[in-house]
């Protein structure tokens, strides 16, 4: 398999971590890829029709997108514990914390992509009211850290170790640990995982 990605990505590195934790991530090789927001990247729009990464080209061919499809996929390959509950009520959880923390991600990235404008053209109240989301977020997912290290890994926590750790890739003025300590202990633990060492973000194409 192949896989368009860039190790600045969040949304490549879910996929990655995921590949690690699910036993395939020796089955993938990554092809480096640069994206911009303002640069579409014309030879990627003929795989992907909006050049975003990530996107998977299968061993069969079949061309996916995007981070969640393709983890979807990937949970089909391998024959350890499914990384998305089948059923009943930890889908739902899972679910649900795959959807915080993506959505979290689409915010840090809009924020990223926004600090990236000239300084006259920034949005002080964009960039505001995207802190005030993720502080919110990060808050919520303080409360249920219990429950969250009390079920094995899946999806839901690899979202959520994607979405801190760019936070303090791109953000770590935002000093998110502060107020939130079982969710700092939890993460300081989840990222020590081989999969998280082995996809830690650099700022390189």
């Amino acid at each position: 398999m192949k896989l368009y990605w860039s190790p600045r990505s969040p949304f490549a590195r879910k996929v990655m971590i995921f590949a690690h934790e699910a036993g395939l991530a020796g089955r993938i090789e990554c092809l480096p890829t640069l994206v911009f927001m303002s640069k579409p990247n014309r030879d990627l729009m003929h795989i992907n029709p909006l050049g975003k990464i990530p996107t998977l080209v299968a061993d069969d061919g079949r061309i996916l997108y995007d981070s969640m499809v393709i983890c979807e996929y990937l949970d089909n390959l391998h024959h350890g514990p499914r990384l998305f509950p089948a059923a009943g009520e930890a889908r739902w959880n899972t679910l649900r914390r795959h959807a915080l923390g993506d959505n979290m991600l689409d915010n840090l990235v809009l924020w990223r992509n926004e600090g990236l404008r000239p300084q006259p053209q920034q949005s002080a109240e964009l960039c505001g009211a995207i802190e005030l989301k993720i502080r919110n977020a990060v808050s919520s997912i303080e409360r249920e850290t219990d429950a969250l290290a009390a079920t094995p890994v899946d999806i839901g926590h690899i979202t959520f170790g994607c979405a801190l750790g760019y936070i303090d890739f791109r953000f770590p003025q935002m000093a998110w640990r502060d107020g939130n300590p079982r969710l700092a202990a939890w993460y300081a633990a989840f990222a020590q995982r081989p999969s998280m060492q082995r996809t830690l973000p650099v700022d390189t194409a």
